[in-house]
């Protein structure tokens, strides 16, 4: 009788690794005792504790991907994604600063950086450096590339000038990738990546936004007047910036699905716990059925997000194709994110609308998942432009 050969059985997305355990509950523990009592004072003064983040270098978030020889972690991404995933359930603008760091900035670094440039920058984006990623402008949101910010090389070095809108962690940031014109007759094909240090002649963080959400983590304009960059500073080749926005921005987008997924986390937990204590009419409110269905909505929505949140990461990993999985996950966390979070307000009643309870500000957090790092709607169109093979 011949012999039958077996199929190894696959693993369940959500099977960790022993490894990938033991960072998550790192993460979590951190988050619980060293976040978690700073969340609601950082939310109200809008800004972020300096020595969290000094911390977040000492446990290594802040560099997962950098290989050890440049000082850092030498994980994965989908470590990146946990970390992110974990910090967001306890807050949101933690959760991002960690994520620019390693889905946009970092990685914009080691895909693209020269050996110089990864020798010079990766062992202080490890260490002690934030990074930020600046490509939005007044004009140039969601048509990232109607840049009007100009790069003329002069001599050894490009003379930038313009403005940019809306970038995270510019307050903390002292490395930006900032993309620009080197020729805006040639249209995406003029578009240049630089990398830019903020102390660089000419370059300014201007005026800090007032947002509804994420409103530790600082969002603001920068101002480039005149501002010298080494001519060696240009990230990738010249007028292909375009190439390493759009690949950067892939990424980017599984890194705030899992900011979406732990802001929904975090609050329908809240929700789960407050309604097994609040009662009405002599039983706790977790034992209608009204609030039952919603509660096991939220569930199966978060769990629907999660195993695509993980399965882009994965993928990412694995080396296979994974912009269609990106934008998906994306488009449905900011989505699940929203409902969830407008859900918990509902079941704490007249006290979910008030900032003495946590959830209203998960739900103030979750509404720019739908905005940054492409819109819902341009989620749709590349999903549409995939799906229909044009």
């Amino acid at each position: 009788m011949p012999e039958i050969a077996l199929t190894p059985i696959a693993s369940p997305l959500t099977n960790l690794s022993e490894d990938e355990i033991l960072f998550r509950d790192n993460v979590r523990q951190f988050a619980e005792e060293k976040l978690r009592p700073l969340v609601k004072e950082m939310d109200e003064k809008g800004i972020f504790d300096k020595g969290l983040i000094q911390e977040f270098f000492q446990l290594g978030l802040m560099g997962i991907e950098i290989p050890e020889r440049h000082g850092g972690s030498g994980g994965r991404f989908f470590e990146a994604i946990l970390a992110v995933e974990e910090l967001s359930r306890v807050d949101a603008s933690a959760g991002v600063i960690v994520d620019v760091q390693n889905t946009l900035v970092n990685n914009a670094l080691l895909r693209w950086g020269s050996d110089e440039q990864k020798k010079h920058y990766l062992p202080r984006m490890a260490s002690d450096t934030c990074g930020a990623y600046a490509l939005s402008e007044a004009g140039s949101g969601s048509d990232a590339f109607a840049l009007q910010t100009k790069a003329e090389l002069k001599s050894t070095d490009y003379v930038l000038n313009g403005h940019k809108l809306w970038i995270t962690n510019s307050k903390e940031a002292n490395l930006f990738v900032l993309f620009a014109t080197v020729d805006a007759a040639a249209g995406y094909k003029g578009i240049t990546a630089f990398l830019i240090e903020k102390n660089f002649p000419g370059f300014t963080v201007g005026k800090k936004e007032d947002k509804l959400g994420i409103r530790a983590s600082s969002t603001c304009e920068l101002i480039l007047e005149d501002c010298k960059v080494p001519r060696a500073n240009v990230l990738g080749e010249v007028g292909k910036g375009y190439k390493i926005a759009i690949e950067t921005l892939n990424e980017g987008r599984i890194g705030i699905g899992a900011q979406m997924l732990g802001v929904a986390r975090g609050a329908w937990e809240y929700a789960c716990k407050y309604a097994q204590e609040r009662k009405q009419f002599g039983k706790a409110i977790a034992e209608f059925q009204g609030i039952q269905f919603q509660i096991a909505q939220m569930a199966t929505e978060i769990e629907a997000v999660r195993l695509m949140v993980y399965n882009a990461a994965r993928m990412k990993d694995a080396g296979v194709p994974f912009v269609k999985e990106a934008a998906m996950a994306k488009l449905f966390a900011s989505q699940v994110a929203e409902r969830v979070t407008s859900l918990a307000i509902e079941i704490y009643g007249g006290y979910g609308f008030t900032k003495d309870y946590p959830v209203e500000k998960y739900w103030r957090d979750a509404k720019i998942g739908k905005i940054y790092e492409g819109t819902s709607n341009m989620q749709l169109a590349t999903i549409a432009k995939l799906v229909l093979g044009k």
